[in-house]
């Protein structure tokens, strides 16, 4: 049951800017320079990355072009990360009713939570989402791609990809949008992170959810869970962008990789 007000932003003016007219401009610059993939329809799903901006803005920027193009019936986002700060068993959601960013205020999906909150592996766990960055900067770029829309948010810690794909399908609908948010591979120089990051884009092409790890993926748990129910629904994988910080905005001795998907 959704008891609470609104959750205030945690990474503001960290990853991302505070100021309402700076973010704006920033995220709509992220997804313009973005190239148009006009053959390809409304995403099902989408897998993108979580950094601050200037690394990993640029590649995000590319699935959110996408949504904003095709993704005119979406009303409901289905959002799934990993855990930064807490360690727990299965998916946790939040109590608060709404989650705010300078843009304004996205509704959390009541009815959706209770259709899931009674699985064994799904819990309320605020401390989950309290200082969890994750899912949060996702919600500027869906507030610019999105008109109408209520989000499921779930952090995920220790669970498998049958119980991650369980909570997907239920949530799953022609209105709904998967959202995975999850960075690649992490510290390595450059040439070895496009290496590893290269692979790991081959599995999720694959649907391959059984060989994508932690070191190649972050949000590892819940891209799996995604991959799980996708090989299942038959869904395709387009790769959208693949790159790392040392393309965008970091040196190349130690490089975190990003990469952007779509699913249909």
């Amino acid at each position: 049951m959704i008891v609470r007000d609104s959750r205030p932003p945690a990474v503001a003016g960290m990853f991302y800017p505070e100021d309402t007219n700076q973010l704006r401009e920033e995220v709509r610059d992220y997804m313009s320079a973005t190239p148009v993939y006009e053959a390809l329809g409304t995403p099902r799903a989408l897998i993108v990355p979580h950094a601050g901006y200037p690394y990993s803005g640029p590649v995000a920027g590319t699935a959110f072009r996408l949504l904003a193009e095709t993704g005119k019936e979406i009303s409901r986002v289905v959002l799934l990360g990993p855990s930064h700060h807490l360690s727990f068993e299965g998916l946790a959601y939040s109590g608060f009713e709404a989650f705010r960013t300078p843009l304004g205020t996205v509704p959390v999906d009541s009815e959706a939570i209770d259709r899931i909150r009674s699985l064994p592996q799904v819990q309320l766990l605020e401390g989950a989402h309290f200082r969890e960055h994750c899912l949060e900067v996702e919600l500027p770029f869906l507030q610019m791609a999105l008109q109408d829309f209520r989000i499921v948010p779930l952090v995920v810690g220790s669970a498998t990809p049958e119980q991650v794909a369980e909570v997907i399908h239920l949530l799953w609908d022609a209105h709904s949008l998967v959202l995975v948010s999850t960075d690649l591979s992490h510290y390595l120089d450059y040439e070895t992170a496009q290496a590893l990051d290269a692979e790991t884009c081959r599995r999720i092409k694959d649907l391959d959810f059984v060989h994508i790890g932690p070191a190649d993926a972050c949000g590892a748990r819940a891209l799996n869970g995604l991959l799980c129910e996708a090989d299942k629904q038959g869904l395709t994988v387009h790769t959208l962008d693949l790159r790392n910080s040392g393309d965008t905005a970091g040196d190349r001795s130690r490089v975190v990789g990003y990469g952007a998907w779509s699913l249909d």
